[in-house]
């Protein structure tokens, strides 16, 4: 684990990327036109915590240029108006990516919006790998790193109010489970973990802290417990990988070097869509640890281009 953290911090080969921005009569028409040089455009495809993570260290550089944040989300929550009323930042709501001209630079949204790039990033997250549970809202989830500390809060509230150590029923097989179950001993937790899948969850009465406390299998059988964690196995969502060419890992997951480069010069990915030595990357690096390397990786890839058109 550190070695791979220090691994993400090497610094990466300048690159020398096109410059371009949208004017008002190519948002009008759909296409993104080019522009000066010196203000590059940054395109981020997805808009999850890793996206956001991103945007954010980003906006915290003097950068002068533009980043674009392409949501597949057709509602505007509040942590995406925060970064969408930042200056340089324009987020399209409701305008997935769904094609990449890697050789052109340029990239189209699921109605067609095209937009050209200097660099692009790949933060499209994942999704779990089966339908959910039946009650699976009334659960904590662990799918990254990221959800460790949210899970301990949790945990500190249920051993309050019950006053004892709390007894802890796990579902799930694989990275994900193992995390989860090393997060809950070292919060106190007594962890029973099951590799089979249950059929729902049970309610627990009105008035508890968490709404479910056990889980009943198709059998009929159950167990019961304090509360309930599904750490089940998630999908990469990598479909963009295709478009564009870049390498996938066997797993699932758009593979990426130490830097966060892809396997195709101006494409990166950070977050659930990226693999790093077979691992979703959500399971080795958490989103704000990720992005600040990410980020100054390219800001200094969008640098590159002036410096090459001047020498």
């Amino acid at each position: 684990m550190a070695t791979q953290r220090k691994g993400l911090q090497m610094s990466a080969p300048a690159l020398s990327p096109t410059s371009d921005t949208s004017s008002s009569t190519a948002a009008a028409s759909g296409t993104a036109s080019p522009t000066t040089a010196g203000r590059p455009r940054i395109v981020i495809a997805g808009a999850g915590p890793a996206a956001q993570a991103l945007v954010r260290q980003l906006t915290r550089t003097p950068f002068a240029g533009a980043i674009t944040v392409l949501s597949n989300r057709d509602d505007a929550p509040d942590e995406l108006l925060e970064l969408a009323v930042l200056p340089q930042v324009s987020v399209r709501f409701g305008q997935p990516a769904s094609y990449i001209d890697a050789e052109n630079r340029r990239v189209t949204t699921a109605d067609g919006l095209e937009l050209n790039y200097d660099e692009l990033v790949i933060a499209t997250g994942s999704a779990p790998a089966e339908a959910p549970v039946e009650g699976a809202a009334r659960c904590l989830s662990y799918s990254t790193i990221d959800d460790a500390a949210r899970l301990g809060e949790a945990v500190k509230d249920v051993t309050r109010v019950l006053g004892r150590r709390p007894l802890g029923i796990l579902v799930g097989t694989g990275s994900a489970a193992g995390q989860a179950e090393a997060v809950l001993r070292a919060r106190g937790v007594r962890p029973v973990r099951t590799t089979i899948r249950p059929a729902a969850v049970v309610p627990t009465l009105a008035g508890s802290v968490l709404p479910a406390s056990g889980i009943l299998f198709e059998d009929g059988s159950s167990m019961n417990g304090d509360l309930v964690i599904l750490a089940e196995e998630r999908i990469a969502r990598d479909e963009l990988a295709a478009t564009a060419g870049l390498v996938t890992a066997a797993g699932g997951g758009i593979v990426i070097s130490q830097d966060f480069r892809t396997s195709v010069p101006g494409i990166w990915a950070i977050g659930d869509a990226a693999a790093y030595d077979g691992v979703r990357l959500g399971l080795l690096v958490a989103s704000g640890s990720a992005a600040s390397v990410c980020a100054s990786q390219l800001l200094e890839a969008a640098m590159a281009r002036p410096l090459a058109a001047a020498a």
